[in-house]
């Protein structure tokens, strides 16, 4: 049995999203699917689910019995989308446009939580190891 309720799991999202600067839009729904790719969380007696649906297709479901880890998820995914508009805003020609997409969502998550960024780092460099920049620029990391 879970101990989180759906409307604390929402209180907590929408204030790290306040924190955050983030848009309405790209927070998760609650307790019901908007479609089109729009992320929800569900709370029920096996766990917290983030769960993804397009055109009434589950893509992804990734569940958890751990708040933060809800938590986590859900702002890895937000960030990743605010650090998306911002590299679109920031692009340097001829760089991989990961190079500023990954750091600006480090900063974002930072800002939120230092184990976090701990987190998303390693996803990163399992990101590169398998798909590295493609730039020629020599890594700062």
């Amino acid at each position: 049995m879970n101990s989180h309720s759906l409307s604390e799991i929402k209180r907590e999202i929408e204030q790290i999203g306040r924190r955050l600067g983030c848009p309405r839009n790209c927070l998760p729904t609650f307790g019901f699917s908007e479609d089109f790719g729009c992320p929800h969380i569900e709370v029920n007696a096996s766990g917290l689910h983030y769960v993804v649906v397009e055109r009434g297709v589950e893509l992804e479901r990734k569940t958890t019995h751990d708040l933060n880890d809800l938590l986590y998820i859900v702002f890895e995914a937000v960030t990743f989308s605010m650090a998306g508009d911002y590299e679109l805003k920031h692009r340097i020609p001829g760089q991989d446009s990961r190079r500023i997409l990954f750091r600006r969502q480090l900063e974002l998550l930072g800002s939120v939580d230092a184990d976090w960024v701990t987190r998303l780092r390693q996803d990163q460099h399992k990101i590169l190891a398998c798909n590295p920049f493609n730039d020629g620029v020599e890594s700062a990391r």
